[in-house]
């Protein structure tokens, strides 16, 4: 099979396109034939070997699929070849074959196109754990996404509207908050970039607390990190929820007394981690997702789609923070 591979260690531009023996599935596994690959900031990190998995060399980056059901392995009786699936895999995605664990395959509905589902499962499967099982966000509560326009961030701010939040959107440009504000933020601003000195910081502060009221944010989806984590820790209602969800800005180092003065929580959100501990709360969270796609609440916002010889190029436009919503590479 044709695969996009990693060889060495270093960025998108050390990817090239290869030849591999197509995978065969196992007891319990499931061989999909890829139509679609779904780019996510994980893909930018484990090709420099920055993730917290290392896949021997070679292999190939993408961890989130969609396509058809080519074989099973034994004991598998719920799915057959021919189905349409979304499969996640940690790395793998971005070649013509992929295997995966039944736990990690959920067949889709036959009107959801290929694009759409492997732009899906990982940044709303991210976002809804995030925001169901960790953060408790309640009808009536306000939530700050920080990063909106990203995949998971929009995510977020369709999963937030659905479950009744006010969402106030973060962003980086007035064009990303057009975005947000169309999938359902009801306000938002727009965030300078850093790095930033002191007096710098205390602005950006300033500018999250007048997004959030006097009452503050009572749930903070910060999918961003870096110094913006603490500008946004300091909006924080009192008992509120701040959620550690991605680190494109770098790891944050938040001062814990801002924790002690608004007796609010710190809490990391790693869905893959979860997926594995509890493969039955994750197959529930994937059929509440495929509902409200199905009712046209929440919707995958493509802004650009790769070939498979173009997938160090989508790798790279992720890093560079310009791209709204996902980035996904056409296997055909």
């Amino acid at each position: 099979m044709k695969a996009l591979l990693s060889q060495t260690t270093g960025g998108p531009e050390t990817l090239a396109i290869g030849s591999r023996a197509d995978p065969v599935p196992g007891d319990g596994e499931i061989l999909i034939s890829v139509k679609a690959c779904g780019v996510n900031f994980p893909d930018t990190l484990i090709i420099e070997d920055k993730y917290q998995f290392r896949p021997d060399r070679p292999f190939s980056p993408g961890g989130e699929v969609a396509g058809i059901v080519a074989a099973i392995g034994s004991n598998i009786t719920d799915i057959r070849p021919g189905d349409r699936v979304i499969g996640w895999c940690c790395w793998g995605g971005m070649a013509e074959k992929v295997v995966v664990t039944r736990p990690h395959c959920i067949p889709i509905p036959d009107e959801m196109p290929f694009d759409e589902a492997a732009a899906f499962i990982l940044t709303y499967g991210t976002s809804h754990y995030a925001l169901k099982q960790r953060g408790t966000l309640q009808p009536g509560e306000t939530l700050l996404v920080i990063g909106a326009a990203g995949g998971a961030g929009l995510a977020a701010v369709e999963l937030g509207k659905a479950m009744g939040a006010t969402v106030i959107a973060a962003v980086s440009s007035a064009e990303k908050l057009a975005l947000a504000t169309r999938h359902g933020a009801a306000s938002g601003i727009v965030y300078p970039r850093g790095p930033f000195d002191k007096a710098a910081l205390r602005a950006l502060s300033g500018l999250f607390k007048q997004a959030c009221t006097a009452d503050g944010a009572d749930v903070i989806y910060d999918a961003v990190g870096g110094d913006y984590a603490e500008a946004a820790l300091r909006s924080i209602a009192w008992d509120g929820r701040f959620l550690v969800v991605g680190f494109p800005a770098g790891i944050p180092r938040l001062p814990l007394n801002l924790a002690l003065l608004k007796s609010c929580r710190i809490i990391g959100v790693f869905w893959a981690a979860w997926i594995d501990r509890d493969p039955a709360g994750f197959q529930t969270s994937a059929r509440e997702l495929l509902d409200l796609y199905q009712q046209g609440a929440i919707r995958p916002v493509i802004s650009a789609r790769y070939s498979l010889e173009q997938g160090g190029e989508a790798i790279a436009a992720l890093s560079a923070r310009t791209a709204m919503g996902k980035l996904v590479v056409m296997i055909e």
